[in-house]
């Protein structure tokens, strides 16, 4: 499945991969800094964004996703960064197509399983008649009783568009409902390479015990702790960046 994309600057390619619910839009202020420097790519997974939807999603089909589309658009090698979702992509596509990947970061996530955290926010989203919504403002209502934050609605909601007068989700949240239970499960991964692995202090997406395993399928990884959350380049971008470039140079 060859996936959409958005393109700026020019150099040394820098892959970026969104995490679930996310798009290629959320790298904004962070892919506009690194395109003084590199050729930026921003990336829609499957069911996400503006790329296809499809009724499966496995790691291994997101690697080959990946790979179809970096064919298209002629890249030979690349340095390849993803958060949470797209973190486990990009771990899965350096280790089937290592020699397409120079460096390797990943942002707040590990190999393991993961508890369900999603299904009911999904069912929320689900459950919500868009067919008798008017705005954006309505939706965030309805959803207000059963998504207390704030933060997460916003988030969420960014994946509202409105098609023929009609409001409707962009994401597939069907299908990743349907294979979420496959995207929270546990990778085989190894890549030797340089890589990359920044947490969010605040977050329990990487733990210690996460780096001693990661230390042994990635043997040249560096490990950077940020005084953030789950969401490490959107609550301290200037220290990401810093993070970034002093790994990529």
């Amino acid at each position: 499945m060859q996936l959409h994309t958005q393109t700026l600057g020019q150099g040394q390619p820098l892959v970026l991969l969104h995490g679930l619910f996310g798009s290629a839009d959320n790298w904004g202020s962070i892919a506009k800094h690194f395109a003084q420097h590199y050729q930026v790519i921003s990336v829609d997974l499957r069911n996400h964004g503006r790329s296809p939807h499809s009724d499966s999603q496995t790691y291994p089909e997101m690697a080959n996703d990946l790979l179809e589309t970096f064919n298209a658009l002629g890249l030979e090698q690349v340095h390849l960064l993803g958060h949470s979702l797209g973190g486990k992509v990009a771990m899965q596509f350096a280790t089937q197509y290592p020699e397409k990947v120079s460096k390797l970061i990943v942002v707040d996530m590990a190999m393991r399983t993961y508890p369900d955290r999603y299904t009911q926010l999904m069912d929320h989203m689900l459950a919500v008649n868009l067919s008798q919504m008017a705005s954006r403002n309505e939706v965030d209502n309805a959803l207000k009783g059963s998504i207390a934050n704030v933060r997460v609605r916003q988030f969420l909601l960014t994946n509202l568009v409105k098609n023929e007068a009609q409001l409707q989700w962009r994401i597939n949240l069907q299908g990743l409902k349907a294979n979420y239970a496959t995207l929270i499960t546990a990778i085989a991964v190894h890549f030797a390479p340089p890589s990359l692995f920044i947490r969010g202090e605040r977050s329990d997406y990487v733990q210690d015990s996460d780096i001693t395993e990661l230390q042994q399928h990635f043997p040249q990884a560096e490990f950077v702790t940020l005084p953030t959350d789950h969401w490490v380049h959107a609550e301290q971008p200037q220290l990401f960046i810093q993070a970034v470039e002093a790994f990529l140079a």
